[in-house]
């Protein structure tokens, strides 16, 4: 690869986005710990100036027709060049905005949410170091460095989901997450060492040049590279089988999960896929498994999701399926489909965790009962928001999610099997079905204890608008966004639109799926009489098993228990116990009991010498005497 470096303003400007919140991180946890107000300050004055690099990037290169990369050799060995640096194109350029817009949004929120906690400090710290790590990761121009901001990534979500440590349960939550998501970042590693052995370099744009893999890469080793990179998209992204971190992520505070799960941690993954997409393209193998595990994790997160009660996992069973969708419209060839749902699913997953916050923050619980029962209905902008999210989620027109939603069912209909479009529209049955349970539930409880406003006055009514803001600007980017995609696809794809065949009844068919789900969540949660008990939870067994997420847990905890404590660990034990220690013990007996046999036979040698000495001298004095 010959790296072009060019002068340009736009470099600098990338980098003045990355680097400014590790500045804000370095400089609160070495001289602001003390000053919670000047370490909000510092963070969010980093971020806006990230924001406003990232937007005037956007402006500046809308319509470019090349990448630019901005690169400089950081290792080299033998054939195999590694630089490090910049690279800009559409998908970066799109996803930078993103994370800026979400950070900011996010830390702005946080003034009022994590007012008076004593790690305030500590959360801006934590929340500009994720930052930094995650504008980084999106402009890396080469795997290796993607990988390295991916793992701090990694590290800063650690960081923040275990944020209140002293709860057990936040710890273990913290601790699981970064151990699952290790198990598929050592997948991605190897896969990284097979490209760099073979290909010679990771760079991201000869990576996806079909001419150069296939010179220095046979399809089968394409496909175990691919495949193994899949692995960390599988771990990052929480898709089937490592799916039961996410929703125990979140113990964090709110903030944290509404930025986890919109467009930055979990999203990586996709991320990742949409990256590398032209490499994943060149095994149609590959394509195949990312297909059926994306479809997998969709439907099996949606099961957990209806029998759920805790408002912020039923989000969070969301995301896994959204995200899983992601992936099948990529799998399916849909490079614009994939991206574009990213895009619009950053704005309304980061509305609906954020909204649930006021409430959690007002009614002081996570069970969407509790929350309807204390009168969170009355909370006007978080419900109307909460809302218009919601039916962003389910494909409703006009917001966001429909267009995008559309696009990925459109490429699944081109497929040759029936079966994925299927999938696909019992997805957005049971999506629409559980979401809209949720809204029901809030909007019609069954009694109303309390009005929550007066859980507010602590905080001021400034202080509530620092929640409130935030939720109406994620609203209106929910109901505007869809109607650029024609725009976001231009730009995506460098002005090559993708003309795929027009399915007129797919519409049809997935409104009145959505309709349908919304009708029958109002006819069991909604319509005054209700019982508030789904079809699903009235049978015990199937509850007991979307509850229990299909007995993965479990199944790890045996796994754990049997194979690795008790097989593998055991063995271990058994090894060190009676071949290594047993082995250095019996070396050392010997060595004692050979030392004792030695010194017994050197004491033995020096008696009989003198017992020779002796006899020798007397019978010389017999020679010469008598």
């Amino acid at each position: 690869m010959t790296i072009s470096t060019t002068e340009d303003i736009s470099t600098g400007l990338a980098l003045l986005a990355a680097g400014l919140p590790l500045i804000s991180f370095g400089i609160i946890m070495i001289f602001t710990r003390s000053r919670p107000k000047l370490s909000a300050q510092i963070s969010i004055g980093t971020i806006s100036v990230s924001l406003l690099s990232a937007v005037f990037l956007l402006i500046r290169n809308w319509g470019m027709d090349k990448p630019l990369v901005y690169a400089v050799e950081w290792m080299a060995s033998g054939y195999i060049s590694i630089p490090i640096g910049v690279l800009l194109d559409p998908v970066s350029l799109l996803m930078l905005n993103i994370v800026a817009l979400i950070c900011f949004l996010v830390q702005i929120y946080s003034l009022s949410y994590m007012a008076g906690d004593p790690g305030f400090s500590r959360y801006y710290a934590c929340m500009s170091l994720f930052a930094w790590a995650m504008i980084s990761l999106t402009i890396s121009p080469t795997l290796l460095q993607l990988y390295v901001f991916w793992e701090l990534v990694g590290l800063a979500s650690y960081l923040l989901i275990g944020f209140w440590f002293e709860k057990f349960s936040a710890s273990e939550a913290g601790k699981k997450a970064f151990v699952m998501t290790r198990l598929g970042d050592v997948a991605f590693l190897l896969g990284l060492l097979l490209v760099l052995v073979n290909l010679g370099n990771l760079d991201i744009s000869v990576m996806n040049d079909p001419a150069a893999v296939k010179t220095q890469m046979p399809p089968a080793l394409i496909t175990l590279s691919a495949l193994l990179i899949f692995g960390g998209i599988i771990g990052k992204s929480a898709q089937f089988p490592l799916l039961t971190w996410l929703p125990d992520a979140m113990e964090g505070p709110t903030p944290v999960s509404a930025l986890l799960h919109s467009a930055t941690m979990v999203a990586a993954g996709v991320y990742l896929f949409a990256r590398i997409f032209p490499f994943f393209s060149l095994s149609p193998t590959t394509m195949g498994i990312c297909l059926f595990i994306g479809t997998v994790s969709m439907l099996l997160a949606s099961t957990m999701a209806m029998v759920s009660r805790d408002i912020k996992q039923v989000w969070a069973y969301s995301t896994i399926s959204q995200l899983g969708f992601m992936i099948m419209g990529l799998s399916a060839g849909g490079y614009f489909s994939g991206v574009f749902h990213l895009t619009t699913h950053a704005g309304f997953k980061a509305l609906l965790f954020l909204c649930s916050g006021v409430f959690i923050h007002a009614c002081h619980s996570n069970d969407m009962f509790e929350i309807g029962k204390k009168g969170g209905r009355s909370l006007k902008t978080p419900m109307i928001c909460m809302t218009i999210a919601a039916a962003a989620l389910c494909g409703i027109p006009p917001f966001s999610g429909f267009f995008s939603k559309e696009a990925i069912l459109g490429v699944l209909a081109e497929m040759d099997n029936p079966f994925w479009v299927t999938a696909g529209l019992l997805g957005a049955f049971l999506t629409t079905y559980y979401t809209f349970r949720l809204i029901f539930i809030i909007l019609f409880p069954k009694d109303v204890d309390s009005s929550p406003h007066d859980s507010h006055e602590d905080h001021g009514h400034q202080g509530y608008w620092f929640m409130g803001i935030p939720l109406i600007i994620l609203a209106a980017i929910t109901c505007i966004l869809g109607f650029f995609h024609l725009s976001l696809e231009h730009f995506l794809t460098y002005g090559k639109h993708h003309i795929g065949e027009h399915h007129g009844w797919l519409p049809i068919a997935a409104l009145s799926l959505a309709f349908g789900a919304v009708l029958l969540a109002w006819f069991e949660f909604g319509r005054k009489g209700s019982s508030q008990i789904g079809f699903v939870e009235k049978i015990e067994p199937v509850r007991q098993l979307f509850a229990n997420r299909w007995y993965m847990d479990h199944f790890y905890r045996w796994f754990l228990d049997t194979v690795i404590y008790k097989g593998v660990s055991m063995s271990c034990v058994k090894n060190d116990n009676n071949i290594i220690d047993a082995g250095l013990d019996g070396l050392a007996r010997g060595t004692v009991e050979s030392g004792r046999v030695i010194a017994g036979m050197h004491l033995g040698m020096i008696q009989y010498r003198l017992m020779v000495m002796f006899a020798v001298i007397f019978f010389l004095a017999l020679y010469f005497f008598f």
